[in-house]
């Protein structure tokens, strides 16, 4: 079975991407002829081949380690957790969270989980949920954005919000079918009740922006921020390529001195009370 398994992702991928045997062959500067027999299964691939072939793919480095496991190698880019990654780039992330006071930022999972986050992040998590008590732990921005209990009902742009949510997971899904955990993140945000029945359905047809705006209103308190995403390049292992760093910029001066004085020593004092 492990034999026939390597065959079937190279010719899986090669057809996602589109491509002929004679187009992946001219690409990857191998012959057509051994590419063929790589894809039945008549030749077995190199180590280095595997590579060659699944990066010109495209194929996120998850799936380029599982290529190799299916070839009968080791895989090659480390995936460690979090607190394990190299001092040099958690030092950064940490550096980034900090500097960036005092405007939410938070780095989170490819499947939507909160894994860091900074005191502004927090405290405007916390000004903005219905019942605190609801908060799943660690937290994860589709149930903040889709429970009632949560977020959702001081999103005054939900609609747009929640769209866009929905169809970068539809498009990460089909770049990454082969991992669970964002099946199981669009199959959890289309659980909700009011979720429209069209979103279930990927449109491709939409453009991904790359930075997005919410806005947040809660009895007389009205926030709104521009959130933009930035990925590591040319990572070099699966964790640091999964991780999305969100930064929130205020969209206006209300929002900016708000922000600046939540965080102030002593300053934040929870949620509203009424007015649920």
């Amino acid at each position: 079975m492990q034999g026939h398994l390597f065959p079937a992702l190279l010719k899986y991928w090669r057809g996602k991407r589109g491509l002929s045997q004679l187009d992946l062959a001219t690409e990857a500067e191998v012959s057509s002829r051994h590419l063929s027999f790589l894809e039945s299964g008549r030749a077995k691939p190199s180590p280095e081949m595997v590579l060659r072939l699944f990066s010109v793919l495209r194929a996120p480095l998850r799936a380029q380690n599982q290529a190799l496991r299916a070839a009968g190698f080791s895989p090659h880019y480390p995936e460690p957790g979090l607190d394990a990654l190299p001092p040099a780039i958690g030092a950064a992330l940490q550096q980034m969270l900090a500097e960036h006071e005092p405007y939410p930022l938070t780095v989170v999972g490819l499947d939507g989980r909160i894994l860091q986050a900074n005191t502004a992040a927090r405290v405007l998590f916390g000004a903005f949920l219905r019942d605190p008590n609801k908060l799943p732990d660690p937290p994860d921005m589709i149930s903040l954005t889709f429970d009632p209990d949560l977020m959702r009902p001081f999103l005054s742009n939900w609609e747009e919000v929640a769209h866009g949510m929905v169809a970068r997971l539809h498009r990460e899904h089909l770049e990454r079918p082969e991992d669970p955990r964002l099946a199981d993140a669009l199959a959890r945000a289309l659980a909700y009740l009011g979720v429209p029945n069209v979103w279930r359905r990927p449109d491709l047809s939409q453009e991904i922006s790359p930075a997005l705006t919410v806005r947040l209103q809660r009895e007389a308190l009205q926030v709104g921020f521009l959130v933009t995403v930035t990925i590591f390049s040319a990572p070099q292992q699966v964790t640091l390529d999964e991780l999305r760093i969100e930064s929130c910029y205020p969209l206006d001066e209300v929002t900016r001195a708000w922000c600046r004085q939540q965080i102030a020593p002593g300053s934040f004092e929870g949620p509203p009370k009424e007015g649920r």
